[in-house]
């Protein structure tokens, strides 16, 4: 098992969802002390378990929207390993209510932009800024002991450009990109805070879009393809270079406020 990371307590929220295990197994081989934050605990210990090592994890049950739920979990991590050094904001989605069926306005589409629901809207934006506004407020107070530690939030290639048929994550997705750079200010360089926007993944809130149901790509996946240079769909392992990079204070000291893409090179691609 490599030390890069021995002993560095980090709390991840989502941490049952594709690409924040994925970030938990990688921080458990590197060294360090995990606490696995979600709402379903008989989830985060299948994902403890198969890591390499569980005891340096633990299951904390809480929701991001539950700001009492975070505290309790914040003393359970607390007692078991100490002080929180870093803090990875996985958790967030989409949802059904807040997306549109057509691309383009179309007066005969059921759910066009106006058949939208305001609590569909609402809970996108809740899940994915408060989600990590709530988190940072609770777990944030350990981060500003110390020197070197650091806030990682997960943003999207949407808060570059929004995306058809998803106006609510893509302002929420915004949201986050906007808050990483008010907190690298607010912290002075105190506590880093930077964030990584994933390209395209394929999981299980986003297969009904790119998949047809007999398993063929769907003309979204086709478009997304065709503007991705690499001409693929990401894995969560592509994540972890960067997320290593940034959480290496010796690595990137000196950065702060940033928002990493990996995509493929789907953001440097005007079409043309």
């Amino acid at each position: 098992m490599t030390q890069q990371f021995h002993n560095l307590n980090v709390i991840v929220t989502g941490a049952s969802g594709v690409i924040g295990s994925t970030f938990v197994k990688a921080l458990v081989s590197a060294g360090a002390n995990v606490g696995l934050l979600g709402r379903n605990e008989g989830k985060l210990q299948k994902v403890i378990e198969e890591t390499d090592h569980p005891e340096k994890s633990i299951a904390l049950v809480a929701d991001v929207l539950d700001k009492a739920s975070l505290i309790h979990a914040k003393q359970h991590f607390n007692e078991r390993f100490g002080n929180i050094q870093a803090l990875i904001n996985c958790a967030g989605g989409n949802h059904p209510d807040a997306t549109t069926d057509d691309e383009h306005y179309n007066p005969n589409t059921e759910k066009n932009l106006f058949g939208l629901s305001e609590e569909g809207v609402e809970s996108v934006f809740r899940l994915n800024y408060t989600g990590s506004f709530l988190p940072i407020q609770v777990f944030g107070q350990d981060l500003t002991e110390g020197e070197g530690n650091t806030i990682i939030n997960i943003s999207s290639m949407n808060a570059f450009q929004p995306l058809t048929k998803i106006p609510a994550y893509s302002g929420a997705k915004a949201a986050i990109s906007n808050f990483t750079q008010w907190l690298s200010t607010y912290f002075e360089g105190k506590v880093r805070v930077n964030a990584i926007a994933p390209g395209f993944f394929e999981t299980s809130q986003n297969k009904a879009l790119l998949r047809n149901q007999d398993g063929s790509y769907s003309n979204r996946a086709n478009k997304i393809l065709g503007q991705t240079p690499m001409n693929r769909f990401g894995d969560p392992e592509d994540l972890i270079g960067t997320l290593f990079w940034l959480l290496d204070y010796e690595a990137s000291k000196f950065v702060t406020g940033v928002v990493i893409p990996v995509d493929g090179g789907f953001s440097s691609y005007s079409g043309v």
